[in-house]
């Protein structure tokens, strides 16, 4: 994909990933990374580094929605966030550290996981 096909597609997945970390407090990550990995031809490691930068925009947007709400606590949500800023940095270290393919392959196993867990508690606990 180049030029406006790839300025199209870029800006209507940024409003689909908008959209589903609105509506289901996903890290645009889970589905940025994969897109610009197939779709866009990225490799993993600056498909991650893209992600990360993407998601401040999209988490202060949607945070400062849910707080004129009164939804969330904001104590705990900063206290997570300082320590989650210490690992990622970490996280980043180690994503350098690895190889492409290998990071990939992480990447994968732990969307794997997490969507088994979801099905699994989906099945087992109806709402």
């Amino acid at each position: 994909m180049t030029g406006p096909t790839l300025y199209v597609a870029l800006a209507a997945f940024g409003v689909f990933v908008g959209v589903a970390s609105g509506l289901l407090g996903v890290g645009g990550g889970t589905l940025a990374v994969p897109f610009l990995t197939l779709a866009v031809g990225l490799s993993q490691h600056s498909a991650e580094a893209t992600s990360l930068v993407v998601i401040l925009p999209t988490a202060i947007a949607g945070s400062l929605v849910l707080r004129r709400r009164v939804v969330g606590d904001l104590p705990l949500a900063l206290r997570l966030g300082t320590v989650g800023a210490v690992g990622s940095v970490l996280g980043a270290l180690l994503a350098l550290a690895l190889a492409g393919g290998t990071l990939r392959i992480v990447f994968a196993v732990f969307i794997g996981l997490v969507g088994l867990r979801l099905v699994r508690d989906g099945v087992s606990r109806p709402t």
